[in-house]
């Protein structure tokens, strides 16, 4: 088992705590502003039936960039995620490791 420096996990925690929110933030903004891009490209479209304009509106370049933006935002905040809780677990073992290391110690002295 490689050695757990907790100091590093805990650095790794408050570095990275940011990038997670601004990660959450972005994938929230481009949710929200999904129905107002689509409410505007429908506009746009020149279509006479709300069928016609949701589907030019879907089928826009803006649109599908605004999924695509969804979806990597989301994974970025999602890959976060999983790092911060990996350093928390690393954090819990480390801790583990020191108590069950004293108690070796008491029952051996």
């Amino acid at each position: 088992m490689r050695e757990i420096d907790p100091n590093k996990c805990i650095d790794f925690i408050l570095e990275n705590a940011g990038k997670f929110a601004d990660a959450q933030k972005i994938t929230e903004q481009l949710e929200l502003f999904r129905p107002s891009l689509k409410a505007i490209l429908m506009k746009k479209s020149g279509e006479q039936t709300i069928g016609g304009q949701e589907r030019e509106a879907a089928a826009s370049e803006e649109y599908i960039n605004n999924g695509i933006a969804i979806a990597e935002a989301n994974a970025l905040a999602v890959k976060l995620k999983w790092e911060l809780e990996a350093a928390k677990l690393r954090h819990a073992t480390w801790q583990t490791l020191e108590v069950s290391a004293r108690n070796q110690d008491r029952i051996l002295k």
